[in-house]
């Protein structure tokens, strides 16, 4: 017995202090900070129990601390740990088998809870185990302070459920913190913890009785209604496990999947020390920024609410450390798909990728922003086929410089640019700044020009970044801390270029006019693009100090209807970048050194004179088309090289070279008929070296295999050359006459 009674002793003497206790107490919930330590999100990390914050004494109201020291231990103030006249009525109760309130004091209790080894087994606590937590209350009443003790007890008193403290509790059942609980729901409260998985009706019971006790003397407790409303708090579960502006970006950082995060900010500061450690994540984001971006991106798709649109993401970068300023991932409320993180999915970008393909061609020396390119119906031979690419609204412009058909955003043009650079160089250029293309260059082929891979927003936006930053690549950061290492992805200067072709208002007015949303009060250069049929809108810009991007779409990638770039996403991003510049201001970057600045003119008055940048030893003063040009361009965008002098003119419009042409089984073979047209005067066609037709225009009888076309001039030099191909069923070889 005494081994027993020294060995009860030093186990209370091993209880810890209530500093200790409430250091290391830990709600279920983490919190994501921003910059300046406001709280952007609070999201559940602890799915075993269910904690709110350590509350401080003076954070419970008064009616809760009255009904519970009632409920529980009426003289709680008057022991020292252990109510022996309580102890003596329960033990006289037990002699006679009558039913008396149990003897076990607050302070009993918590010392129950702060050493599990006095925790009640299903046959009830044991005689030592009775003897130890009375030893250990009446320690704990000698080392704590009676405020301390019931402060403890209220936080870690399991309730109903999952629930432990106070604070859960109220939050989750009343909706409201437990400063907050009346009578009523404190005597709710109180009864829950001598019966916590109670059916309503016992709790309701209960409660009643706490509340008379609660009552001055005279007064009569009224507890009609208590069981209908004991009913509906036992049934709310309004602690929502998810709360705030930056669900994506808590989900990202603090959930159980981002478990390194959380470790690494056990060195994060922690919210009010005087109630509890909670864990955080301070990030780089600025609550004002995010909150303001998440109201424009719901705002704005109510707006345009009957289109077939629900979900939208935002990311703001800053541009000097690649800090992420704001992170919205989905359009909350108004998403069918809330938990898809826009900021992180993959989408199609459409027309955001051309920036990046001229920039590629200017630095090459393949073209300048004055080069003129043929925006006209191009069939492109691929492995797969013949690759037809479109322009945004089906029209074609002729001959622009290339100034206007990054700023205008041209299809054709960007398609002819890329023939020029290759996929594999454009594919291995997007690798550089960032971009994660999963697929090889051989797989999007040349629909590469025109965004045919998948990438994310914050990527995207991250290489707009880098075009801002001179050509500097560095990875983005969610925390504070040192700037990151940058490499080299593009010439400045050709990133300079490009920066100031993106925020050229004349340039682009051709498709987007002179007053659209992307004519800012102040410098900026932004680009939109959308997606085939409509299932991607995107703007993403950058001014002196930030980078925006937006998308909009639908997370089940469904069509939206009539929305385009200026109607889609750059109402968002006009407003985010409205907001960052209201009171700080943009300036346009200044030249890389070696730019050369010259007045370029265009002949056929093609388009207005200006002063243009190019690069080191490509100025050229005069832009224009003739014959020589026409066959150079032709050469650049087509890879044909037409023989003979300058002085002979024409050249094949159709069929493009490498054309394969199926013939159709269920059409007579003599009403088949391959269609040819070329430019110039006085043609002559070769068929394998025969000549089969004279003119502008002809008509040919196919048969399979694989044949070259030629044209020539009258005196029978070559004019120009294209292979075709025919596949099918066989027909009967024809002598031609000449067609005139």
């Amino acid at each position: 017995m005494t081994m027993v009674c020294a060995l009860l002793a030093l186990s209370a003497h091993a209880l810890p202090s209530f500093e200790q206790v409430r250091r290391d107490f830990r709600p279920s919930d983490s919190l994501l900070l921003d910059r300046d330590g406001e709280v952007l999100h609070r999201l559940r990390t602890d799915a075993t129990l269910r904690r709110g914050e350590w509350l401080a004494l003076a954070d419970v109201s008064p009616a809760l601390r009255t009904a519970m020291v009632l409920s529980e231990d009426k003289r709680f103030y008057e022991h020292s740990g252990v109510d022996w006249r309580a102890a003596s009525a329960a033990a006289w109760g037990n002699l006679w088998n009558s039913r008396t309130r149990g003897a076990s004091t607050i302070s009993m209790q918590l010392a129950g809870l702060l050493d599990e080894g006095y925790g009640r087994g299903p046959a009830g606590r044991s005689v030592v185990q009775k003897m130890g937590q009375t030893v250990s209350a009446q320690v704990l009443d000698r080392r704590w302070r009676k405020d301390q003790i019931l402060e403890a007890y209220l936080n870690l008193v399991p309730l109903r459920g999952e629930l432990v403290g106070m604070d859960a509790m109220s939050r989750t059942l009343f909706g409201k913190a437990a400063s907050g609980l009346d009578q009523r729901e404190a005597a709710i409260a109180a009864a829950l913890v001598r019966a916590p998985n109670a059916r309503a009706a016992a709790v309701t019971q209960r409660a009643c009785g706490v509340l008379r006790a609660m009552q001055p003397a005279g007064v009569k407790a009224d507890c009609e209604g208590l069981d209908v409303f004991a009913a509906s708090a036992l049934q709310r579960r309004d602690f929502n496990p998810s709360e705030g502006i930056a669900p994506h970006l808590a989900q990202r950082l603090l959930s159980v999947r981002a478990e390194p995060v959380l470790r690494q900010a056990q060195d994060d500061r922690t919210l009010g020390t005087s109630t509890g450690s909670v864990r955080t994540v301070t990030t780089t984001l600025r609550a004002g920024l995010q909150r303001f971006a998440v109201q424009s991106l719901q705002q704005h798709l109510r707006e345009l609410r009957g289109r077939n649109v629900e979900d939208g993401a935002v990311v703001v970068l800053d541009n000097a450390s690649g800090q992420v300023l704001a992170w919205v991932g989905s359009s909350g409320a108004l998403s069918g798909a809330a938990d898809v993180d826009g900021v992180t999915a993959l989408r199609q970008p459409g027309s955001t990728l051309k920036p990046f393909l001229y920039a590629q061609a200017i630095a090459e020396r393949r073209l300048t922003a004055a080069s003129l390119l043929e925006d006209s119906p191009a069939h492109i031979p691929t492995a797969g086929g013949l690759y037809i690419p479109q322009n945004y609204d089906r029209q074609f412009k002729g001959w622009i410089s290339a100034r206007t058909a990054l700023a205008a955003s041209l299809n054709v043009p960007a398609v002819r640019t890329l023939v020029m650079v290759s996929p594999d160089a454009f594919h291995r250029q997007l690798r550089a700044f960032g971009l994660p293309l999963k697929e090889t260059a051989g797989y999007y082929g040349y629909s590469l020009a025109l965004g045919s891979a998948e990438v994310p927003l914050l990527g995207l936006a991250n290489a707009y970044r880098t075009l801002a930053n001179g050509g500097r690549y560095s990875e983005t950061s969610l925390r504070p801390g040192p700037r990151p290492t940058s490499t080299t992805a593009i010439d400045p200067r050709a990133a300079f270029i490009v920066g100031d072709i993106l925020s050229d208002g004349n340039a682009r007015a051709r498709t987007f006019g002179t007053d659209s949303l992307l004519a800012t009060r102040f410098w900026t250069a932004v680009k939109t693009g959308t997606s085939k049929d409509m299932r991607d809108n995107w703007a993403v810009g950058w001014s002196q100090r930030y980078t925006v991007g937006v998308w909009v779409g639908n997370a089940s990638g469904a069509a939206m209807h009539d929305v385009s770039g200026t109607s889609g996403a750059a109402p968002v991003w006009a407003a985010v970048m409205q907001y960052l510049h209201a009171r700080t201001p943009s300036r346009a970057p200044v030249a890389p050194a070696g730019l050369v600045a010259q007045r370029a003119e265009f002949g056929d008055r093609l388009e207005a004179a200006r002063t243009e940048w190019f690069m080191p030893g490509t100025a050229q003063k005069l832009f224009a088309i003739d014959s020589i040009a026409s066959q150079a361009q032709l050469a650049r965008s087509t890879g044909r090289f037409p023989s003979g002098g300058g002085e002979k003119t024409g050249r094949i419009t159709q069929p493009a070279a490498g054309t394969i042409v199926a013939l159709d089984p269920d059409i007579p073979p003599l009403r088949q008929r391959l269609r040819f047209a070329a430019e110039g005067t006085r043609l002559r066609w070769l068929m394998d070296g025969k000549e089969f037709a004279r003119g502008n225009e002809a008509q040919w009888l196919p048969w399979p295999g694989r044949h070259v076309v030629r044209l020539t001039d009258e005196q029978g030099r070559m004019l120009d050359e294209v292979r075709v191909e025919v596949r099918g069923a066989g027909i009967k070889k024809t002598t031609f006459k000449a067609a005139r």
